[in-house]
């Protein structure tokens, strides 16, 4: 048995409570490098326990209607952000945490031009460019120990459409 899930736009409201949206603001903090750079400065806070932040580049096959959610994960000694390096949008899963378990999962379709940065612990899904494969700058921790907690769900859920609306 399988449970639908619709994918709703990214907005940084919907998103507050599992990690940060990272676009432009409407103005740049400061102007840089001789005038030609806008800075939108500290859009996102990194969090780790030990280790440090890497960088590693991503390359992730296309996923497409309807996209089956069978598996969340979370990173407990980490944020992990996600930067788009060629404008595919992605479909970013995320759920609540209820007792140490994913809740009910929420969908969301990013926009071009933004990026995500979820908050340590926060259980997401997988990696999901949308209908074309795409690459990614991932900005997450490096150390020693787990930092990798996965959760199969009994009964998976199923993103079977996008809309437009916010509110769904």
């Amino acid at each position: 048995m399988s449970r639908a899930l619709i994918a709703r736009p990214l907005t940084a409201e919907a998103f507050a409570p599992f990690g940060d949206v990272l676009v432009p603001k409407a103005q740049p903090d400061k102007i840089i490098n001789q005038g030609k750079c806008g800075r939108h400065h500290d859009l996102a806070q990194l969090d780790f326990a030990q280790g440090r932040a890497g960088i590693s580049l991503f390359v992730s096959e296309a996923r497409h209607l309807p996209y089956t959610v069978d598996l969340v994960e979370r990173h407990p000694e980490g944020s992990q952000a996600f930067v788009p390096l060629d404008g595919v949008p992605m479909i970013v899963i995320v759920a609540p945490d209820v007792g140490g378990t994913p809740g009910t999962p929420l969908a969301f379709l990013s926009q071009p031009g933004q990026s995500i940065n979820l908050h340590r612990g926060v259980w997401h899904g997988v990696l999901a460019p949308f209908e074309a494969p795409g690459q990614y700058i991932v900005v997450d921790r490096i150390g020693d120990g787990t930092n990798l907690e996965e959760h199969w769900f009994d009964d998976p859920w199923i993103v079977t459409e996008i809309t437009l609306d916010t509110a769904n």
